[in-house]
């Protein structure tokens, strides 16, 4: 159940590229709350806005004007370290492309943000075998990239997104390089996931399959939220 309290705030965000008669404003004044353990679907035409939203909710990027809250703290005043910090603390990402290293096994790429964040070798073999039993791959540990299916390795890519334990993973087009069955498999461990652990997923997707396993699915439009939409899950009765 998403706590009714914001994880994340939005207010009158927007974003503008370049400057003088070539300038491009990508977001117009977005106001937008997440609340903690919700599981979003964020989705739009290109051009839209959503990936520059994404990419400011990701501390990717900075407002050109506007609030961001995480958690009540104001991240648009916060310096470039500050930011990265709080990316590796608070924030998982899976992208479309697996982003996996092609000559490392399963466990060896899942523990990478570990090895960044200084854990040793012990803690970040433990944390790594736990993150690759949550998402059905333990067994898998030792095999490269090219030994796992593409299913396979997007599950790895959520198991290296969730190893710090964040409390927010965002998904870009997770789906987009998996046939429909695999697509289907991420999407049901992604809702498990989201359930047993209350984790916020922010999911941005072109494909309304995929937008129909979140509980809320915002509509983005010419730089600004055009609707949200609040609704049960694919396989959830209606309260």
């Amino acid at each position: 159940m998403a706590d009714p309290a914001p994880i994340i705030s939005l207010r009158g965000v927007t974003k503008t590229y370049g400057e003088g008669p070539t300038a491009f404003q990508a977001l117009k004044g977005v106001d937008l709350d997440i609340a903690g353990g919700d599981f979003v679907a964020v989705m739009g035409p290109s051009g839209s806005g959503k990936s520059t939203t994404m990419n400011i909710l990701g501390c990717l990027d900075v407002p050109t004007d506007g609030t961001f809250l995480f958690r009540g703290h104001h991240v648009e005043a916060l310096d470039r370290d500050q930011r990265a910090l709080l990316r590796r603390r608070y924030l998982g990402f899976v992208f479309q492309g697996f982003n996996l290293l092609s000559r490392t096994s399963a466990l060896e790429n899942v523990e990478l943000p570990l090895l960044y964040r200084g854990e040793d070798k012990k803690t970040r073999a433990d944390m790594g075998m736990a993150a690759l039993d949550k998402v059905g791959l333990a067994e898998w540990w030792d095999h490269t990239p090219a030994e796992l299916s593409g299913g396979q390795q997007q599950r790895v890519a959520i198991a290296r997104a969730i190893v710090t334990n964040p409390d927010v993973l965002l998904a870009d087009e997770p789906t987009g390089n998996l046939d429909s069955e695999r697509s289907v498999e991420i999407m049901e461990l992604l809702t498990d996931l989201n359930r047993r652990s209350g984790i916020t997923v922010l999911m941005v997707t072109h494909e309304p399959d995929m937008a129909a396993f979140a509980r809320t699915v915002v509509h983005f439009k010419d730089g600004l939220v055009e609707r949200i939409d609040a609704r049960h899950r694919a396989g959830e009765a209606v309260a």
